[in-house]
C-alpha cells in the first residue's frame, strides 16, 4: 500500500516583509511556506514535530527543493498543497504545490530523517511513526 498518500492544504497570503526589492516573493520564503504547509499537515494528520519530540526523536530536513515557475507578490492569495509521500524506509517525504488560483507558482520536496535523543540516524521506523502510519491506513 505504498502508493497512499495524504494531503493538506494551506491558505496563505504574501505578507510585505516577504518581498524582495523587485516587488516579489524572496525565494527564500519558499522554503517556509513549506514549513507551513508541513505544520498544517501534522495538525491535520496526527503527526506534529511536538508528537516526534515527546517521543524522543527530532525529524530534521537533510534535503530540500524548490522549482519556482511563477512569482508571488505582495497581498497574493495561495494555498500550498502538501502531500505525504509514503515509503518503507525509516524517513519523512513530503511534495509541495504552490498555488495562485489555477497558476502553478512552484513545487518542491523535503526529505526528513530521524534521529534519538543521541542525535544519532536511526535506521528503523520509530514506533509511534508505524502507529501513526498503520492508523493512517499506508501500511
Amino acid at each position: 500500500m505504498l502508493e497512499k498518500s495524504l494531503t493538506t492544504i494551506t491558505n496563505l497570503r504574501v505578507r510585505f516583509h516577504e518581498c524582495d526589492p523587485l516587488q516579489i516573493v524572496w525565494h527564500g520564503n519558499y522554503l517556509k511556506y513549506f514549513e507551513e504547509g508541513r505544520e498544517d499537515f501534522g495538525r491535520e494528520h496526527g503527526i506534529s514535530y511536538l508528537d516526534a519530540q515527546t517521543e524522543g526523536f527530532s525529524t530534521p530536513i537533510v534535503k530540500s527543493v524548490c522549482e519556482h515557475k511563477l512569482p508571488l507578490k505582495y497581498s497574493d492569495a495561495f494555498r500550498v498543497e502538501t502531500t505525504f509521500k509514503n515509503s518503507e524506509a525509516a524517513k519523512m517525504n513530503f511534495i509541495y504545490k504552490v498555488f495562485k488560483g489555477e497558476d502553478l507558482i512552484c513545487t518542491g520536496e523535503t526529505l526528513q530523517v530521524f534521529l534519538n535523543q543521541n542525535r544519532e540516524l536511526v535506521l528503523n521506523n520509530p514506533p509511534f511513526f508505524l502507529d501513526w502510519k498503520k492508523k493512517m491506513k499506508l501500511l
